[in-house]
This record gives structure tokens, C-alpha cells and sequence, in this order.
């Protein structure tokens, strides 16, 4: 019974990865706007009842990594070397995941230029990350040993997760990000 139950698990695995898979080359060959949900179900060969209980908006079908960003998220407080503060952390973690184009192979670039040049899937991917801040609250809350709902925390969580859109606007968004994070650190009296 456990064999089915595996097996089971590993198929729909396999299927979900299919079907972002597919999505995704298609977006990249064609244009988001260009490709339907009939078109990704048609190549993956599945119906788009089935396309639509893995992924409930063509959206999700790119960002289907949400599980793994959180728990990066909650990482880069948790397990941070001694002596780097949250905000040192986060930024770096952040700038590692969300705006260095240059370091990313040239799938991710383009997977990149996707999202930012599509403004449903940037306001998207934007959702999604921001729904991170609960998680990430509650960890900057357990390593500082403060209480769950402290606002601070819930106050330093947001404004981190908010320093990748506000770094993407800009023309260094390294040095954006960088600046954000040096003033959540220090605070707006040491600008």
C-alpha cells in the first residue's frame, strides 16, 4: 500500500513538474499573452481540468517554486553566520535570489525578462513573494527572541521582502538594495 501511495505521489510530482515545465518553454518561445491553458494542456497531454488543479491561474504555472523562496527566506535568518545581523542576511540572500541577472544562467535571464516584461506575471510573482512575510516575521521574531506578533518584526519582514520591487525600478538595483537594507539596519538617523 505504501508502494501506491509513492507512486501515486511521484506521478503527480512528475505531472506538476510537466506542466510548469512546459509552460514555462512555451512563455519563453512564444510570449506569455501568445499561449493558452488549452496550449500547455495540449502539450503536456493532460485536460485543462487537470492543468487547472495543479495550477489555478496561467500565472502559477511560473511561479511554482513558492515552497523552496519561503523556506530560503526563513533560512537566511535562522541559519546566518554569527555576527550578521538580519538585516545583513536578508539583503544578501535577497540580492542573491532576486536581482543579480548577471549571475543567473541565461535560462533564468530570460525566465527574468519574462516576469518583468509581463505585468501580469510581475504583479504575480510580486503577490506571491509578499506572501512570505508571515513566515519571515516569525522567524526574525524567534531569532531576536521577541513575541510572534511583535510589530517590529512583522514591520522588518515587509519592508525586506519590499527592497526587490523597489530595487528592480531603479538602474542599480545592487546599490538600491544596498541602501534599503542600510537603512533598515541603521535606521533613518544615521542617513
Amino acid at each position: 500500500m505504501t508502494a501506491t501511495v509513492g507512486r501515486r505521489e511521484r506521478k503527480k510530482a512528475a505531472t506538476r513538474k510537466a506542466l510548469a515545465d512546459t509552460a514555462l518553454n512555451l512563455f519563453l518561445e512564444r510570449g506569455y499573452d501568445n499561449v493558452t491553458i488549452r496550449d500547455i494542456a495540449d502539450a503536456v497531454d493532460v485536460s485543462t481540468t487537470t492543468l487547472l488543479k495543479y495550477f489555478p491561474t496561467k500565472e502559477a504555472l511560473v511561479f511554482d517554486e513558492d515552497t523552496e523562496q519561503e523556506a530560503g527566506l526563513v533560512a537566511a535568518v535562522s541559519d546566518r553566520p554569527e555576527g550578521q545581523s538580519i538585516p545583513q542576511a536578508l539583503c544578501a540572500h535577497i540580492k542573491r535570489v532576486r536581482t543579480r541577472p548577471g549571475d543567473w544562467d541565461t535560462r533564468f535571464a530570460a525566465f527574468a525578462r519574462l516576469v518583468n516584461d509581463t505585468p501580469a506575471l510581475s504583479e504575480y510573482g510580486h503577490r506571491m513573494w509578499m506572501r512570505h512575510q508571515d513566515a519571515l516575521a516569525h522567524a526574525i521574531a524567534e531569532a531576536t527572541g521577541s513575541r510572534p506578533d511583535d510589530c517590529r518584526c512583522a514591520a522588518l519582514a515587509h519592508f525586506a521582502l519590499e527592497t526587490s520591487a523597489f530595487a528592480q525600478r531603479t538602474d542599480d538595483p545592487e546599490r538600491a538594495m544596498d541602501t534599503a537594507f542600510a537603512l533598515l539596519q541603521d535606521g533613518w538617523g544615521a542617513v
